[in-house]
């Protein structure tokens, strides 16, 4: 499989994915919506619109392409009637593969889903997010399906940073292993050159392993490009105000469980498979101010 289409390749962990099939010598297409942002980002790959709540938009996308990479997500503001991409989106998606005899869907799940049900947590992004797994290993299309720990993204790029802030809500009780999308991504890529017909689960984790506050102060401290300071919020701050915004409501789901989840190490065939991630948190916090 050389032809591999990549939807989602204009979010945080979507691009460097995208990034790292184009270093390994993939013919990368991109499908978007926002074709403009798609082409800022990706000025020498192919770019196709395509919408995951139109299968002929979908179809007609995957003409020519061997696989699929798929990075999804539920926006924060979502209620649970709202079109999800990873349920209804995803159907329609695997009608279109079906229609275009597509070799392989590989997809980015979730490793802390599986708190659902435990310490009486229950929340419905999780049900979208295990009945996605679900309908994929039920497509009949050979799948690979990633289950990551923490990004290390989202020390800039996603819910840490504000302004001169570094964001932490709650205690963790368990480290998590940190990993950076490049990283990810060059496992990806592997996986698409070692994989052939069979069905692949891997779990994804970083070559270290820290508290959230102790990630976060070896950022702060390679950080140069501006004054950082750690911002603390009671994690019942978070759950008041998400009675009154759906956006609170996600991120404090998000941080309980985050929280809360006994993260073991649990990769190791991953790493015998596709590679080990080599970057620690301090080099991803020097690389980006490159």
């Amino acid at each position: 499989m050389k032809k591999i289409a990549v939807l989602g390749a204009t979010g945080m962990l979507g691009k460097p994915v995208a990034d790292e099939l184009i270093k390994a010598g993939f013919e990368v297409t991109i499908l978007a919506r926002n074709i403009k942002k798609a082409k800022e980002l990706f000025p020498q790959a192919n770019i196709v619109f395509a919408d995951l709540a139109s299968r002929t938009t979908l179809s007609l996308a995957l003409k020519g392409q061997e696989a699929i990479y798929l990075n999804l997500h539920i926006p924060q503001h979502a209620k649970p009637k709202d079109f999800m991409p990873e349920t209804t989106g995803l159907l329609n998606l695997i009608e279109a593969a079906k229609e275009n005899n597509i070799q392989r869907i590989a997809y980015l799940s979730s490793l802390v889903k599986d708190y659902q049900g435990q310490n009486n947590f229950n929340w419905w992004v999780f049900d979208v997010k295990q009945k996605a797994v679900q309908i994929l290993k039920s497509s009949k299309i050979p799948y690979t399906i990633f289950y990551p720990s923490s990004f290390m993204e989202n020390f800039d790029k996603g819910g840490f940073m504000n302004g001169n802030q570094m964001n932490l809500a709650g205690k963790a009780e368990a480290k998590m292993y940190w990993i950076s999308g490049s990283d990810y991504g060059k496992q990806v890529a592997k996986s698409f050159e070692v994989l052939t017909d069979e069905n692949r689960e891997y779990n994804i984790q970083g070559p270290e392993a820290y508290y959230p506050e102790e990630a976060v102060r070896i950022f702060i401290d390679n950080y140069k490009k501006k004054r950082l300071n750690v911002f603390k919020t009671p994690i019942g701050v978070l759950k008041f105000m998400g009675k009154f915004s759906n956006k609170i409501n996600y991120i404090y789901h998000i941080l309980e469980a985050l929280n809360k989840y006994d993260e073991k190490f649990v990769s190791q065939f991953t790493w015998d498979e596709l590679g080990q991630p080599k970057e620690t948190i301090k080099e991803y916090t020097i690389r980006i101010q490159k």
